[in-house]
């Protein structure tokens, strides 16, 4: 997520060249490189898989299920004993008098469908159903439930299970796609909406913030019991990319050891279509210090004796720009070469003295990289305590006074952070990309719990000034020699935590939406094949 993106590394700012060995800081020029292509093109942020997803991307709806839940009769929710799964987190058995559950389309407004799901599985047992769903058929391995959205979400749950033969691979499939689902993963509204997108950043589905996967026995796999534990397995990334004709942005987890590197390289050239292309980024925003691959960069850059011990977020970023180019070099010895790749290195948006000085010279890693990725939102960050503005002076603001700050202060900021990373990244001939990007209008630091805040900032995404404002941005990163612009992000309902779905439900009438249809016709303007506002 994008909670506090805007948050700069507080202590870079002290740094000086005069401490370090690098051209850049001895006042050399990298050597000479041509400038790489960068023509700009909307790419888009999936939101990530989880039973509180509203973007709704597969008809089988279990994929996004909670992990199995564990529950005692006559104990408080919760409370049953740790559950014995196998490796695909399928229950194996269940304690006497305990049980196993878990929500699916956890989701209010009635924003999904309606109807009549079929629930299919495997091996020998008991599936009950409660709030939202009623079963009225059952025979062996199929049971028709009736689901009526309004009451929320739907709960299945495991009551009894054969040690010897459990229920397993359970699918619960949306109204009318029970005999396709298997050739057709994928809710045909998800697919038309995004039609025509450049790219499909897979930060969020894969979990990256903190994935836990090091191995390639670790990863998600199409037997995983959910998608929202690990993430969505790679052969699901690549089959959405090859219906839809899109260029595939994956990062690979921070722990990811160099067979995991290999190994996925390997699936994504066997199976990914030749003609799309492929964003290899290392872990995601390595700089932030919310995350925890930030702390795990700045440990093995001690390990590793890289960077002064008393700056160890300066050892973090090279151990972020080496780690980079090893899996690089994987990715090339498995594609035969770079031509496929697009080889991303990320940073700050408004620090690019780190650009400059630690993350692109750094052991040369820009000679093996094709792209300078940064993420200029436009940001209004506002905290509960401060010497400028706070939540309570903000929440008093009229719509008119806030889009008069975020147009004179919070875009031109934006844009300045663009232009300066663009020349960083002419200077080193690499493509200037986003990451990410969109308005980032959010209290933090306590600011989040003010409700009016909150609630200006929602009446601010909904505005019709939004959508233009979103135009003038774009606009001004297509002028500045921007290349893609992954927006973030897709879908997802707003809350105290940011307003960064385009949408915030997946039933919603796109045209309503002034972010929508400002990115559609932006990506519309450059020639994507996108569709129309209001066709999704």
């Amino acid at each position: 997520m994008a909670l506090t993106r805007s948050l700069l590394v507080a202590a870079s700012a002290l740094l000086t060249c005069s401490v370090l060995l690098t051209p850049a800081c001895r006042g050399e020029q990298p050597a000479s490189r041509p400038a790489a292509p960068a023509s700009p093109a909307l790419g888009m942020n999936l939101a990530g898989p989880a039973d509180w997803s509203t973007e709704l991307p597969f008809v089988d709806v279990f994929r996004l299920s909670r992990p199995w839940i564990s529950q005692r009769q006559g104990a408080g929710w919760g409370k049953g004993p740790e559950l014995a799964l196998d490796e695909h987190g399928w229950v194996k058995k269940l304690d006497e008098g305990c049980y196993a559950e878990t929500p699916l389309c956890t989701i209010d407004g009635g924003h999904y469908p309606s109807g009549r799901y079929t629930v299919l599985y495997d091996g020998q047992g008991t599936l009950d159903f409660w709030n939202a769903a009623l079963a009225v058929s059952r025979e062996p391995g199929r049971i028709a439930i009736h689901v009526d959205s309004s009451k929320g979400a739907l709960w299945v749950r495991l009551m009894k299970t054969d040690p010897n033969d459990c229920v397993r691979n359970i699918r619960v499939t949306m109204p009318g796609f029970e005999e396709t689902y298997r050739n057709e993963p994928f809710y045909p509204v998800f697919l038309k909406r995004w039609k025509g997108v450049a790219c499909f950043r897979f930060m969020d589905w894969m979990h990256t913030n903190g994935s836990s996967v090091r191995t390639w026995a670790d990863r998600p796999t199409l037997q995983s019991a959910t998608y929202s534990a690990k993430g969505v397995p790679v052969e699901v990334m690549v089959d959405l990319c090859n219906r839809q004709q899109t260029d595939a942005w994956f990062c690979l987890p921070h722990l990811c050891d160099d067979d995991y590197v290999r190994s996925f390289a390997k699936l994504v050239k066997d199976t990914l279509d030749p003609k799309l292309k492929v964003y290899l980024e290392y872990s995601n925003e390595v700089w932030n210090n919310m995350f925890p691959q930030t702390k795990y960069a700045q440990q093995k850059a001690a390990e590793l004796g890289i960077g002064p011990k008393e700056r160890p977020w300066e050892g973090g970023g090279k151990y972020y720009a080496r780690r980079s180019v090893e899996i690089f070099r994987i990715w090339e010895e498995v594609f035969g070469g770079t031509d496929r790749l697009v080889r991303v290195l990320a940073w700050q948006a408004a620090n690019p003295w780190w650009s400059d000085n630690i993350l692109l010279p750094f052991e040369d890693a820009y000679r093996h990289a094709d792209a300078l990725a940064i993420a200029p939102y436009v940001t209004l960050c506002v905290p509960e305590q401060g010497a400028e503005l706070t939540a309570d002076k903000a929440a008093q603001w009229s719509l008119d006074q806030l889009f008069q700050h975020v147009e004179t202060k919070a875009l031109p900021d934006s844009l300045k952070w663009i232009a300066d990373q663009k020349k960083i990244a002419d200077k080193y001939g690499l493509a200037l990309i986003a990451y990410e990007g969109g308005q980032h209008l959010v209290g933090v630091a306590g600011g989040e719990n003010n409700d009016a805040l909150t609630k200006l900032f929602h009446k601010a995404n909904a505005d019709p000034r939004m959508g233009a404002l979103y135009t003038k941005y774009l606009d001004g990163w297509r002028d500045a020699g921007g290349g893609l612009f992954c927006n973030f992000s897709s879908v997802g309902k707003w809350s105290k935590w940011g307003s960064w779905g385009l949408l915030q439900f997946g039933d919603e009438d796109e045209s309503k939406s002034p972010k929508f249809v400002a990115v559609r016709q932006w990506a519309k303007a450059l020639g994507q094949s996108v569709a129309e506002p209001g066709d999704g």
